[in-house]
Protein backbone atom coordinates (compact mmCIF):
# COMPACT_ATOMS: atom_id res chain seq x y z
CA UNK A 1 0.00 0.00 0.00
CA UNK A 2 1.45 3.35 -1.08
CA UNK A 3 0.91 5.93 1.66
CA UNK A 4 2.25 8.88 -0.36
CA UNK A 5 -0.53 10.83 -2.11
CA UNK A 6 -0.42 10.64 -5.91
CA UNK A 7 -0.10 14.44 -6.32
CA UNK A 8 2.85 14.68 -3.90
CA UNK A 9 6.18 16.03 -5.12
CA UNK A 10 9.47 15.01 -3.55
CA UNK A 11 11.39 17.85 -1.89
CA UNK A 12 14.80 18.29 -0.27
CA UNK A 13 14.78 18.73 3.50
CA UNK A 14 17.96 19.73 5.29
CA UNK A 15 19.12 16.99 7.66
CA UNK A 16 16.59 14.38 6.50
CA UNK A 17 17.62 10.76 5.99
CA UNK A 18 14.44 9.68 4.15
CA UNK A 19 12.53 11.26 1.24
CA UNK A 20 10.07 14.04 2.07
CA UNK A 21 7.02 14.92 -0.01
CA UNK A 22 4.90 18.05 -0.29
CA UNK A 23 1.25 18.15 -1.34
CA UNK A 24 -1.97 20.06 -0.75
CA UNK A 25 -4.98 18.50 0.96
CA UNK A 26 -8.03 20.11 2.55
CA UNK A 27 -6.71 23.52 1.49
CA UNK A 28 -3.49 23.09 3.52
CA UNK A 29 0.10 22.31 2.56
CA UNK A 30 1.27 18.98 3.95
CA UNK A 31 4.82 17.65 4.24
CA UNK A 32 5.10 13.90 4.64
CA UNK A 33 7.81 11.34 5.27
CA UNK A 34 7.89 7.62 5.99
CA UNK A 35 10.35 6.49 8.64
CA UNK A 36 8.59 3.18 9.30
CA UNK A 37 11.54 1.17 7.97
CA UNK A 38 14.17 3.27 9.78
CA UNK A 39 15.84 2.39 13.06
CA UNK A 40 16.22 4.94 15.81
CA UNK A 41 17.33 7.68 15.99
CA UNK A 42 16.36 8.31 12.33
CA UNK A 43 12.61 8.84 12.95
CA UNK A 44 13.48 11.49 15.57
CA UNK A 45 16.01 13.16 13.26
CA UNK A 46 13.50 13.28 10.40
CA UNK A 47 10.67 14.52 12.60
CA UNK A 48 12.81 17.37 13.93
CA UNK A 49 13.87 18.25 10.37
CA UNK A 50 10.27 18.22 9.17
CA UNK A 51 8.84 20.19 12.09
CA UNK A 52 11.11 23.10 11.17
CA UNK A 53 9.29 23.34 7.82
CA UNK A 54 5.78 23.99 9.02
CA UNK A 55 3.92 27.09 10.08
CA UNK A 56 0.49 27.32 11.72
CA UNK A 57 -1.26 26.76 8.37
CA UNK A 58 0.71 23.67 7.33
CA UNK A 59 0.92 20.06 8.52
CA UNK A 60 3.68 17.50 8.92
CA UNK A 61 2.70 13.86 8.45
CA UNK A 62 4.99 11.14 9.79
CA UNK A 63 4.46 7.48 8.91
CA UNK A 64 6.22 5.32 11.47
CA UNK A 65 6.31 1.78 12.82
CA UNK A 66 5.10 3.02 16.22
CA UNK A 67 4.04 6.21 17.94
CA UNK A 68 7.25 8.17 18.68
CA UNK A 69 6.66 8.55 22.42
CA UNK A 70 10.16 9.96 23.01
CA UNK A 71 9.46 12.80 20.57
CA UNK A 72 6.23 14.11 22.06
CA UNK A 73 7.62 15.64 25.29
CA UNK A 74 10.33 17.43 23.29
CA UNK A 75 7.84 19.25 21.06
CA UNK A 76 4.55 19.50 22.97
CA UNK A 77 5.08 23.16 23.94
CA UNK A 78 5.03 24.19 20.27
CA UNK A 79 3.17 21.44 18.38
CA UNK A 80 -0.03 19.46 18.63
CA UNK A 81 -0.12 15.94 17.24
CA UNK A 82 -2.69 13.32 16.37
CA UNK A 83 -1.76 9.62 16.26
CA UNK A 84 -3.70 7.15 14.12
CA UNK A 85 -2.99 3.47 13.59
CA UNK A 86 -3.15 2.73 9.87
CA UNK A 87 -2.69 -0.17 7.48
CA UNK A 88 -0.18 -2.87 8.39
CA UNK A 89 0.29 -1.82 12.00
CA UNK A 90 1.94 1.45 11.00
CA UNK A 91 1.09 4.80 12.54
CA UNK A 92 0.30 8.17 10.96
CA UNK A 93 1.22 11.10 13.18
CA UNK A 94 -0.02 14.50 12.03
CA UNK A 95 1.69 17.52 13.57
CA UNK A 96 0.35 21.08 13.69
CA UNK A 97 2.17 24.14 14.97
CA UNK A 98 0.46 25.89 17.88
CA UNK A 99 1.46 29.44 16.93
CA UNK A 100 3.66 31.55 14.69
CA UNK A 101 6.10 32.80 17.31
CA UNK A 102 9.40 31.12 18.05
CA UNK A 103 8.94 28.41 20.61
CA UNK A 104 10.71 26.23 23.09
CA UNK A 105 11.51 23.24 20.86
CA UNK A 106 15.21 22.41 20.60
CA UNK A 107 15.42 21.09 17.05
CA UNK A 108 18.97 19.93 17.66
CA UNK A 109 17.82 17.51 20.37
CA UNK A 110 17.50 14.36 18.28
CA UNK A 111 18.51 11.92 21.02
CA UNK A 112 16.14 9.00 21.18
CA UNK A 113 15.44 6.79 24.15
CA UNK A 114 14.20 4.05 21.83
CA UNK A 115 10.58 4.53 22.94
Amino acid sequence: MNLIPEQAEQIEVNGATVPFYKYEADGLVHYQFDSSMSGHPEPMINAMSGLQLINANERLVMINSKAPMGLFPKIEADFDFKVEEIHGGKFRITFTKKGSEAGQTDFNDTACSGS
